[in-house]
Parts: C-alpha cells; sequence; structure tokens
C-alpha cells in the first residue's frame, strides 16, 4: 500500500494517528504508446509530479539519449537507466513516472518498479497505431532511427513479442488505441489501489 501511520501524543496519555499517504505510478509500455502524454495529464489530474526516466537521464547526465547511444552505447545507457530508475524509485515520493519503452526488459528494473508500487500500468497500443505514430519521429528514436518504414510493422511486431512478458507483468494494463490521453488518464485514475 501507500500509506505511512504516524502517531502523536497528546496530553493526557491519549493518542491521534495521521495517516501520510506516498502514491508511486509508474507508466510501462513501448516507445511511443503515449507514457509521457498520459503521464502529464494524470500528473494534472492527481496534482503530482511527473517525471519521464528519460528526461531525468538525460537531465542528469547532461547529454541527449540518442548521443549516449552513438557516443557510448546501449550498455551505457541500460546501467544508466537503472542507476536513475533506483535514485527515483527510492528518494522520491508522490509520482507519476513514464519509464522507457525497453526499461522494464533490462536487469531487475522491472523488479525495483513492482517492488516500489502496485500502481503500474501498462499502456498497450496495437502494431498498426505504434507504426503510424513512431514512423513520424523515427528521427528521435534511437533504436529504429535507420529502420525502414516498410520494415517498421515487422520491427515493432518483434519488440513487442520480446518485450510482452515484461509489459504484461504490470498490474493494470490499459488498452489505448482510439482514446484520448485524457480518457486514459482518468481510467488509470479509476484504478488506483
Amino acid at each position: 500500500m501507500r500509506e505511512i501511520l504516524l502517531f502523536f501524543e497528546i496530553p493526557p496519555k491519549s493518542f491521534i494517528f495521521v495517516k501520510i499517504s506516498k502514491l508511486k505510478i509508474v507508466l510501462l509500455g513501448y516507445m511511443g504508446s503515449g507514457k509521457s502524454t498520459v503521464g502529464k495529464h494524470l500528473a494534472a489530474l492527481l496534482n503530482l509530479q511527473f517525471l519521464d526516466l528519460d528526461d531525468y537521464l538525460e537531465k542528469a547526465e547532461g547529454i541527449s539519449i540518442p548521443t549516449i547511444f552513438k557516443n557510448r552505447g546501449e550498455l551505457y545507457f541500460r546501467k544508466k537507466e537503472h542507476h536513475y530508475l533506483k535514485e527515483i524509485c527510492t528518494e522520491k515520493d508522490d509520482f507519476i513516472l513514464s519509464a522507457g519503452g525497453g526499461t522494464p526488459c533490462y536487469g531487475t528494473n522491472l523488479e525495483t518498479i513492482l517492488m516500489t508500487t502496485e500502481n503500474v500500468f501498462y499502456l498497450k497500443v496495437s502494431i498498426p497505431e505504434l507504426v503510424n505514430r513512431l514512423s513520424k519521429e523515427k528521427s528521435e528514436r534511437p533504436l529504429i532511427k535507420n529502420i525502414p518504414d516498410e520494415d517498421l510493422p515487422e520491427f515493432i511486431g518483434k519488440h513487442l513479442f520480446e518485450r510482452n512478458q515484461y509489459y504484461t507483468q504490470a498490474k493494470h494494463t490499459i488498452v489505448c488505441d482510439l482514446k484520448e490521453p485524457s480518457e486514459i488518464a482518468v481510467e488509470i485514475e479509476s484504478l488506483l489501489g
């Protein structure tokens, strides 16, 4: 659960209990599934801090993720991603975190997320919709930057097949096709534990 109980002694020898809630929400899903957009809507709805793990990493490292991939490689990126995921999960309270598309699939990242909160949501988007979204922003996505458009559906399908075992460990799966980000945020709010 997400609560801490504190008690204070009030004379004469009586106590009052105060419940302080900690709400940690993690959004999982393939790149282009809308984690950041939905996360921002949800943060506004719940009046919580929104954190994007990729943005957090870029700010902490002082360099963009495409540049990290180019200069240091994916292994370096994944080590840093794990470090900052643990930092957020252990040192911050009351947040909505948009994890990177590959985050739950590497090392102990998924375990870290699932031990942090039960409020883990997989934003599930169909392959045709992902192709539609991602084909417009390939240059910003290191993993698909050099994949020809005609090969994108097969690549995404294969990747989703490999990652599905991780994504589906989220407590909740939200089917996102044909839904506005604000609708998805409201749906998530209704499922919070």
